[in-house]
């Protein structure tokens, strides 16, 4: 069948040159056909997600008209505008696919407002909401390394598609011929005809100031003298975060000159995750040199933000996702307090894999803590529960640990630009006040006990991979454990089934242990590696991580 499929193609005269070519390399070699063909990408709520190259199991132009196909199918049953958003980012042939998806729904009678520059993951969100939209897409991988691309798809509500309506779009594409299904039109007359338009200056100038308006001390940075090192790490993230930071005053920024441009060959840090720290290297080495107060980096698409603090010996120590979501929220709520701008009956959210050091500091501020699957869709979807009942002034915060936050319902997506305003307007604070991100967190963690939250990935490759993680998951169910290395479980949840967690369902196994700690086992949704989550516990940081490193070790053999 495979062998079939890739004839097909290889025979194909609409194929471009590089795509021709691949496949006339690969002539003979059945395992790399087989790669290609014997699988499709399979659209789910994160949209699609490949290496690029020719194929079913490939990101190119045909696989991209075919899913956005099936979104036009899914649009045209729903009334509306009749409209999608279309952005996309740094990554190769982003443009390429944003083109096409645009020439697709045009060819179906959608209408189209598309970025006329590369612009991240919140402006999408942002557009789709601005236009009420139907729909938005983003061309993206995120933080994958450069040979992938990917394609997220959006809902009406700037959130990421919801399980229904990305089934329904999946089922579209199933019917859909990958060569010849989609409808096509030429950008240039879909622009002719008045159904493909730019994304205009005030909606983009309308998310800056949404994004502005959430500062908790307007004005301070003016005066505070931060000195920065930033790096959009070849990505989307130059024009947005240097902009507003601007704009609020900060104006020592220095900007990691190999890391400045758009470059999809991300030549620098093959792993544009500001969650690793080779993606910060440079940034890190222009701290040094500089004396920056505050070196941060945003990935790709410009949803995710990582920082290096100053410490007070000089060094510069990386921060964790679950670290600097604390910080924030512990800032914004002591701001808002001070300031008298904090909601009555205040709602924060994180996802259930996030440190429960966040409960804790809610706790104390009094704010509601909600807690969600993981994806920052779930999320927006409290945003928009809120927002239903005319109460989304109530939301001042949400949190994933993987390096996505969010102040304010503008938009239903994680957004590293308003995580690098508050970051930075956070770090202005505490110097301004003789303190300092450092002090702040070791501060934290004298008040409320020392949490280390750390995750391990475990990769398997190739075809049989998801099989073999299916297998693990299915065997951790079936045989629950009854303790870690000799520390007894107390509690565990299945987020399988939705009537013990209330909770939608989920692939997601937490352990809550007798000493306080948690494990939780998560197949990841977008690449094929199982995490697992640990919470511990100690006296000081040497401590927790040694209780870390037993249960680590008890679990690894599990994942063999």
């Amino acid at each position: 069948m495979y062998q079939d499929d890739y004839k097909r193609w290889l025979d194909a005269e609409l194929l471009d040159f590089d795509l021709k070519k691949e496949l006339q390399d690969i002539e003979g070699d059945d395992e790399a056909i087989k790669e290609r063909f014997a699988v499709a990408l399979k659209f789910g709520t994160a949209g699609l997600r490949g290496t690029l190259g020719a194929g079913t199991n490939r990101m190119n132009i045909w696989v991209v008209r075919q899913a956005t196909q099936g979104v036009a199918d899914w649009v045209k049953t729903q009334g509306g505008t009749q409209t999608v958003a279309i952005s996309y980012d740094s990554r190769l042939k982003g443009w390429t696919f944003a083109k096409d998806a645009a020439g697709v729904l045009a060819a179906n009678g959608i209408k189209v407002r598309i970025y006329d520059e590369l612009m991240p993951v919140p402006a999408l969100s942002f557009a789709t909401r601005y236009y009420k939209c139907n729909a938005g897409i983003m061309v993206t991988a995120s933080h994958n390394p450069a040979q992938y691309n990917g394609y997220k798809a959006y809902g009406p509500d700037g959130c990421q598609m919801t399980d229904d309506a990305a089934a329904v779009v999946y089922e579209s594409i199933q019917k859909t011929d990958v060569l010849t299904g989609a409808k096509y039109m030429p950008f240039a007359e879909g622009v002719e005809k008045g159904l493909i338009s730019f994304v205009g200056e005030d909606c983009k100038e309308a998310l800056y100031e949404a994004i502005e308006a959430r500062q908790v001390r307007p004005g301070l940075c003016k005066t505070a003298g931060l000195k920065l090192v930033y790096s959009p790490l070849n990505g989307t993230g130059l024009v947005p975060v240097t902009r507003v930071l601007k704009d609020m005053g900060i104006t020592d920024i220095t900007i990691v000159p190999e890391q400045e441009y758009p470059n999809g060959y991300f030549t620098t840090c093959s792993y544009p995750n500001p969650e690793i720290f080779a993606a910060l290297e440079k940034g890190l080495e222009l701290a040094k040199q500089t004396g920056a107060d505050l070196m941060l980096a945003t990935d790709p698409d410009a949803d995710r933000v990582g920082i290096a603090m100053k410490c007070p010996d000089g060094s510069y120590e990386l921060v964790s996702g679950n670290e600097m979501g604390v910080l924030l929220l512990d800032y914004i709520c002591a701001g808002r307090i001070e300031k008298g701008t904090m909601p009555e009956k205040p709602v924060a959210v994180k996802s259930i894999v996030s440190t429960p050091l966040a409960d804790a500091v809610a706790a104390h501020y009094g704010v509601e803590m909600r807690n969600t699957l993981t994806g920052f869709k779930w999320i927006g979807d409290q945003i928009a529960q809120l927002e239903a009942a005319g109460e989304e002034d109530r939301f001042i915060f949400g949190f994933e640990e993987s390096y996505g936050y969010l102040a304010g319902p503008y938009v239903r997506d994680k957004d590293a630009v308003i995580g690098s305003m508050l970051i930075c307007e956070m770090a202005a604070y505490y110097r301004s006040i003789g303190s300092s991100i450092k002090q702040r967190l070791e501060e934290i963690y004298a008040q409320y006990g020392r949490y280390l939250n750390k995750v391990d990935s475990f990769e398997f490759p190739g075809l049989s991979g998801m099989d073999k993680m299916a297998g693990i998951m299915n065997d951790l169910r079936e045989n629950p454990p009854k303790e870690f290395g000799g520390r007894p479980v107390a509690k565990a949840w299945d987020y399988e089934k939705p009537e013990e967690t209330g909770l939608p369902r989920a692939n997601v196994l937490i352990y809550q242990l007798e000493n306080g700690e948690t494990v939780v086992v998560r197949p990841s949704g977008t690449e094929p590696k199982i995490k697992a989550y640990y919470t511990t516990l100690g006296k000081n940081l040497e401590e927790a991580q040694a209780e870390k490193d037993a249960l680590a070790d008890v679990l690894k053999p599990l994942f063999s």
